[in-house]
């Protein structure tokens, strides 16, 4: 019998991982990626326990582990540097089975390109639309077409084939922030814990990495189209160079001892406008930003984006009839993408509060809130299980977590 063929149209985390997911499932995988080389620029990420753990379920686990893990505790604070609320990372670890690890997004892509058969990544080759005619689907590229059986659009927040797909959806929407980011050297001032600081209508985070560098970034509330600071370092100083320790001296090694040559990224946050209606078309499916890009407010876009791709190709295992797998994957993703999404729209909400009172009263409720129902309200999120994984979940949550769990 003839290997079955997919395509898979962006080379970035959740492409990737559906690459290695199909190809350990038998499939002949071609992965297109527009830009000259595979780069994860600039940035951190949180691997939550459920990215962790679908990580785990295609054999990428102990690839991932290396480093160390986040610190101990984990908190929010305020620019005065009150603690707002703060979660043990020993206790998470325990409740969760997997402490989270934050590693550079080039670590977590070199792995995945490193776990593929050779000559799978075609890079500088873009794709611009498929013809689906039932039994196969035809893929425009830059490169000439291509014949798949499936096609996995992974191209990212402005999707091409997402409007190909749903030329009437609204596409994007500015969220109301801006954001900047980077990775400094190092392991920083002693202890630094994963932190971010809340203060009105702005917020600073920071994240050590499993291998000794620290992740920082900030927001600000802006309109769509804002201008952008001509100085980006002066203007973080000028945001946060008062705030509590050790914020300027992490800004300060930010300009003076950052080699990295990509230095200071600026953005703006988009997020979906609303839901589409169903992530699948035939043999042709859409997954991470491109299916439900959202806000990082919950630090799980990328999280979602590797469950998305670990679950597509769990259901086409050998044999599947691809359609009825594809809505399969609508069924089981959907709902859940959706409402982590709307969640993290409500967090920023929140966190854009710029009045005093309002600001206020936001603090107010979050140390008012229980460390317990702050835990048992990430558990339908963090407590997720890939639908490969055997035996009891090493999860100790209330709620049953499965393929079609409905955070």
């Amino acid at each position: 019998m003839d290997v079955r063929h997919a395509v898979v149209a962006g080379g970035g985390i959740g492409g990737l991982t559906a690459a290695v997911a199909l190809s350990r499932r038998g499939w002949r995988v071609t992965v297109c990626e527009r830009s000259p080389a595979l780069r994860g620029i600039g940035a951190g990420i949180v691997l939550a326990p459920n990215a962790l753990r679908a990580l785990d379920s295609i054999g990428l686990g102990a690839e991932v582990s290396t480093g160390h893990a986040l610190p101990g505790t984990l908190g929010l604070r305020t620019p005065d540097g009150t603690w707002l609320n703060r979660s043990d990372g020993d206790a998470m670890s325990t409740r969760y089975g997997l402490p989270t690890r934050a590693v550079h997004r080039g670590f977590l892509i070199d792995v995945l390109a490193a776990a593929l058969p050779p000559g799978v990544v075609r890079l500088g080759v873009s794709v611009t639309g498929v013809d689906d005619a039932g039994g196969s689907a035809v893929v425009r590229t830059s490169a000439g077409d291509l014949r798949a059986d499936v096609v996995l659009a992974a191209d990212g927040l402005r999707s091409v084939l997402r409007g190909r797909l749903f030329p009437g959806h609204p596409g994007l929407r500015h969220a109301g922030e801006a954001g900047w980011r980077a990775v400094l050297p190092g392991a920083g001032p002693p202890a630094l814990q994963a932190t971010e600081t809340w203060g009105r209508g702005e917020r600073f985070g920071v994240v050590p990495l499993a291998d000794g560098r620290t992740y920082v970034y900030a927001t600000a509330v802006t309109g769509p189209g804002g201008a952008e600071p001509a100085d980006h370092h002066a203007e973080l100083i000028r945001r946060f160079g008062a705030w509590h320790d050790p914020i300027p001296a992490l800004l300060d090694r930010l300009d003076r001892r950052n080699p990295d040559p990509v230095g200071i990224l600026h953005h703006d946050f988009h997020e979906l406008a609303s839901p589409l209606p169903r992530f699948h078309v035939g043999r042709v499916a859409l997954l991470g930003d491109a299916a439900h890009a959202m806000t990082p407010n919950m630090g799980q876009g990328g999280c979602q984006a590797i469950e998305d791709a670990v679950v597509v190709g769990h259901l086409l295992a050998a044999g599947a009839d691809v359609p009825a797998a594809l809505a399969a994957y609508t069924e089981a993703r959907h709902r859940r993408t959706t409402r982590i999404g709307r969640r993290s729209r409500r967090i920023g909400e929140l966190a854009r509060l710029s009045h005093p009172l309002a600001a206020a009263l936001r603090n107010l409720a979050v140390r008012a809130t229980p460390r317990a129902v702050t835990a048992r309200a990430l558990d339908p999120v963090l407590g997720w299980r890939p639908p490969s994984a055997p035996g009891p979940a090493p999860v100790n949550v209330n709620t049953q977590v499965s393929l079609k769990e409905q955070s």
